[in-house]
């Protein structure tokens, strides 16, 4: 089986030792996604678009894209700010809804308010 592995150069992936995505046995595995940049937005909605972004062009690299994604994780550090963030999923993912899951956790740096991960099939 040939393995793909996708670097975004992310703040953390030489730190940590990841890759944002890895392409293998047909599925795009997608790791845990917050906003990206120079400027992190300080709201939950700004943070959602920009892991949004980011993912969008690692599955795109991979050779899928959002229509194709099966299963996603949303980790909040408050959960109460979830509902903020509906109507971008429902733009994402309306037609095509993953397998979902969501939780409040304590994330890698308080500025970020929002994670997401995502695993897709191989378009």
């Amino acid at each position: 089986m040939t393995i793909q592995r996708i670097s975004s150069g992310g703040l953390y992936e030489k730190k940590v030792g990841y890759c944002r995505a890895v392409v293998a046995g047909g599925f795009v595995f997608v790791a845990g996604t917050t906003a990206q940049g120079t400027e992190i937005p300080p709201d939950v909605v700004g943070q959602c678009r920009s892991a949004l972004g980011t993912i969008r062009k690692a599955l795109k690299e991979a050779g899928s894209d959002m229509n194709q994604v099966v299963r996603v994780t949303y980790m909040l550090s408050n959960i109460e700010d979830f509902p903020a963030c509906w109507p971008i999923l429902v733009d994402i993912f309306g037609e095509n809804p993953p397998a979902g899951t969501v939780f409040e956790c304590k994330l890698v740096n308080p500025k970020y308010l929002i994670e997401i991960e995502v695993t897709a099939l191989v378009a």
